[in-house]
């Protein structure tokens, strides 16, 4: 990937965000921009939404991103100036709960090798 490429990840990631929080505080407030993968001509693009809150949340979440995904890309238009805006398609990132899932697992594995100190001493000779 180019540094351009990165660098307009970036700052689509940014700028979504803070759009988000700007103008749309309330509906917006469960959704994190956890990443923006743009294609090296930069006319596609995937952002990756981690929603705070059950799947039910998250669902109803994506359904109001994907219902104003074209005006989110006339106002990221507006703020940046790009030769094309990217089209963005918008997807549930459940990269952390799986992240947490697997670290609770590795804890119990953990857990269940750990080898159990004795908990009477022997008597002492004389």
């Amino acid at each position: 990937m180019s540094t351009r490429t990165l660098r307009v990840n970036e700052l689509l990631q940014r700028e979504l965000s803070a759009l988000l929080r700007r103008k749309y505080n309330a509906d917006a407030a469960p959704i994190t921009i956890t990443a923006v993968e743009v294609t090296p001509d930069v006319r596609e693009g995937k952002v990756y939404v981690s929603v705070t809150g059950d799947d039910e949340v998250a669902a109803e979440r994506m359904k109001w991103l994907r219902k104003h995904a074209r005006e989110l890309r006339l106002a990221l238009g507006d703020i940046i100036i790009l030769k094309h805006m990217p089209v963005m398609t918008y997807h549930l990132d459940n990269v952390t709960e799986r992240g947490n899932r697997i670290l609770g697992l590795l804890d119990e594995i953990a857990a269940k090798d750990k080898p159990v100190a004795p908990s009477a001493k022997p008597p002492a000779e004389a």
